[in-house]
């Protein structure tokens, strides 16, 4: 044997070893580098983020080891200068946990839990002289949020937008809930059908909404709802949008991938950013259990706390108003006069009267005399000041003044009237979308508000916006929302916007942004009608990100009682109104019909009259998006909890537990049902009232009317209010 050549050939494999060694931990050093995985606190859901090919940062996430997000890519296209979606190389990468607790001023719990994981990475693109971008994803135990982070840099210190390529590429062709993709309307009905059948509805679904200007690829709108084949819920939005233009999300029906869809400005761009830079939050929230979607609190806890120093002035409002009559049989109107010609510098004390103005003296004094009866905080009124004549649809700079009223609306006078009673009146600035004649005017119109005793108003944009070419969820648009809304707060006024861009959450940090419309609402029940389902897919919907001035409380549904020409109906029963003040979130609640229908149901009616509008907590107890919610509350600092259940157009039987109850004491519990044989399109005024006792360990069968609903009131009793009552 050749000894030499031997120990010669062992030398060699042993160096082909080390060489080899060397390459698989450079391969694994770069792989680690490149691929960072972090995991929820709960250890459900898992996201990892890598990059790719030519450096393209990526990422996926699961629930419970089940695909949630297959491989998406994440990035930016800029406007005249290199993209920012490619080329980059793993800088840094840092990692963090949190787990917290705040308290939100207003709200459905008194404490939110802010428990995460975070990872930061840090991405270089080198042939772009060292660009720089971190990108940040917050991994909660309810689902993912993450985004663009752009630190102040020499190479990257103004840039314009051509799109945003952020990509959620899903798992499979999934149901989901949707309205048509839209840069200024989210008053589309919904549409349930499977991703791959969007394109063939959606000539259907873009129904004629009054200033839309719908995507023309095919694109549906945030909140996003779907469900996959194998029960995993998933809803995609965004948090805290703030001076960026609203997310919309194309659809391939083939691929099942979502992507980025942002409003574009006049000249088409998608957004004007200076570094330092922050983009708003995409939200993914994710569960196997449909109630932990409605129980989410992760875009709350991606917005930040509220800058405010003195936030008492904030409080929750329940209102009634003239506003419902202009809908129905055309019973009044805004406008004082018949002329349709006006401008603001003419006399309108010379205007030929109408005769059928809505809000006049004598009808708000009516009004007031109402809420201050039946404990109410204020009366909204709409058509008070001049300018209503020719506001609709003449895309006119000046329409309004938000200061002078109606010869037949007395200011001081109502002023007056209203707190000696104890009421505040609510103050309405409709723009008619001239968001630029709003702003030179805000100064003015709050402080009339101020020097005469309103405190809350209510805004609304209706049209195409000014400035031309601006859409209502442009960039522009989303900072001037929030101007409104900073500066109302320096006259220490709350604000509930209609016509807005849909809410990111950002109630946290302008608390006095009480809440807003931006969606199909009950106005619609008067034009053409809502399905009975609309209001179980809002709240896995439009009401992910925050709270909804939907104006419930409806009771005279068929309005042919107005005029017999009239066949418009409520798709609801009156039971079903009653459980909206607790399915439909807000610190700010109507009770939307005339005070003369309440009257005639005096004991339905007392359930709105009782109903908390802040809570200490909330239970959401079953919910299926498009079928059923049951949810139960809290009355905030109170022994009193308020329960709601709705339904779609299908009979079910609710389930409410009351385990929430404080162990070992009765409680009355006050339950409003639909009749036996009541339905949202026959009898539905028909409902039963009836008291039993009730404990922790209760539990109540409650059918349900098709197009109906469910509501309790649980509260203390003496003796005498329990004395022969049974127990449930």
């Amino acid at each position: 044997m050749n000894l030499r050549y031997t120990a010669g050939k062992a030398g060699s494999t042993r160096r082909l070893v080390r060489r080899l060694k060397l390459v698989l931990f450079l391969c694994t050093f770069s792989f680690l580098v490149n691929a960072q995985v972090i995991t929820s606190p709960d250890k459900n859901l898992t996201m990892k983020f890598e990059l790719k090919g030519n450096g393209v940062p990526t990422y996926q996430l699961t629930y419970k080891k089940k695909p949630v997000i297959k491989e998406s890519k994440l990035g930016l296209e800029l406007k005249d200068a290199a993209s920012l979606a490619e080329g980059f190389t793993v800088a840094k990468t840092e990692q963090a946990s949190v787990n917290n607790t705040w308290e939100p001023i207003v709200g459905e719990q008194k404490t939110i839990r802010n428990n995460y994981n975070e990872l930061l990475v840090t991405l270089n693109q080198k042939e772009q002289k060292d660009r720089q971008i971190l990108i940040r994803f917050r991994l909660f135990n309810d689902g993912l949020g993450f985004r663009y982070e752009f630190p102040e840099q020499k190479e990257l210190n103004y840039f314009v937008i051509k799109e945003e390529n952020t990509e959620f590429n899903l798992a499979g062709d999934h149901k989901i809930w949707w309205i048509p993709g839209d840069y200024d309307t989210n008053e589309y009905a919904y549409t349930t059908s499977k991703i791959s059948e969007i394109p063939g509805l959606m000539k259907k679904a873009t129904i004629d909404v009054h200033a839309q200007w719908p995507i023309k690829n095919t694109a549906v709108q945030t909140p996003s709802m779907m469900k996959s084949s194998d029960g995993i819920y998933i809803n995609i939005h965004e948090a805290a949008l703030i001076n960026y233009p609203a997310m919309n999300l194309n659809v391939d029906p083939k691929t099942f991938k979502f992507s980025a869809h942002l409003t574009p400005d006049a000249m088409g761009n998608k957004g004007y950013v200076q570094t330092d830079f922050n983009t708003p939050w995409r939200t993914i929230v994710v569960s196997d259990d449909a109630t932990d979607i409605l129980e989410s609190k992760l875009i709350l806890n991606l917005n930040e706390p509220t800058k405010y120093k003195d936030v008492s002035w904030i409080k929750p409002v329940k209102y009634i108003g003239v506003w419902w009559e202009y809908f129905v049989a055309n019973k009044s109107t805004w406008a004082y006069g018949k002329e349709t010609n006006v401008k603001l510098t003419d006399d309108f004390t010379k205007l030929t009267p109408n005769g059928r103005h809505g809000a006049t003296t004598e009808n708000v004094k009516k009004h007031i005399d109402f809420a201050a009866k039946h404990g109410f905080d204020a009366v909204l009124v709409e058509g008070w000041n001049i300018g209503w004549e020719d506001w609709f649809g003449n895309w006119k700079e000046e329409v309004f003044d938000f200061v002078t009223p109606y010869p037949d609306f007395d200011v001081k006078g109502l002023q007056k009237y209203a707190a000696d009673k104890g009421v505040k009146i609510m103050m309405h600035h409709e723009t008619s979308a001239s968001a630029t004649n709003y702003e030179r005017r805000l100064d003015d119109a709050f402080q009339f508000m101020k020097d005469n005793g309103y405190n809350s108003v209510k805004t609304g944009y209706v049209g195409k916006i000014i400035p031309r070419g601006e859409h209502h969820d442009s960039q522009w648009m989303v900072n001037h929302y929030i101007r409104v809304a900073e500066k109302a707060a320096d006259y220490q006024i709350r604000v509930n916007s209609h016509e807005a861009v849909r809410p990111t959450g950002l109630h946290r940090t302008y608390p006095n942004w009480f809440a807003q419309e931006s969606a199909r609402g009950t106005e619609f029940e008067a034009m053409g009608g809502l399905a009975p389902e609309h209001a179980t897919i809002l709240p896995f919907t439009r009401l992910m990100g925050g709270p909804m001035d939907y104006t419930p409380g409806i009771f005279q549904t068929d309005l042919s009682y107005y005029n017999k020409d009239n066949n418009q109906r409520v798709n609801t029963t009156l039971v079903k109104q009653l459980a909206y003040y607790v399915t439909m979130y807000s610190p700010l609640q109507m009770a939307a019909d005339m005070p003369e229908n309440y009257e005639r149901f005096p004991d339905a009616f007392q359930f709105i009259k009782d109903v908390a509008i802040d809570w200490d907590d909330t239970w959401v107890q079953e919910a299926e998006p498009g079928d059923y919610v049951t949810i139960a509350r809290k009355a905030k600092g109170k022994n009193e909890w308020y329960v709601g259940g709705i339904t779609d157009e299908n009979a079910r039987t609710a389930t409410v537990r009351f385990d929430y109850l404080p162990k070992g004491k009765s409680y009355v519990a006050t339950i409003y049902a639909d009749a036996s044989d009541a339905s949202w399109n026959k009898n539905p005024q028909k409902y039963t009232i009836r008291k039993v006792l009730v404990n922790s360990k209760s539990v109540l069968k409650q059918p349900i009317a098709p197009g109906g609903g469910v509501a309790v009131s649980i509260k203390e009793g003496s003796k005498q209010d329990t004395k022969g009552l049974k127990k449930l």
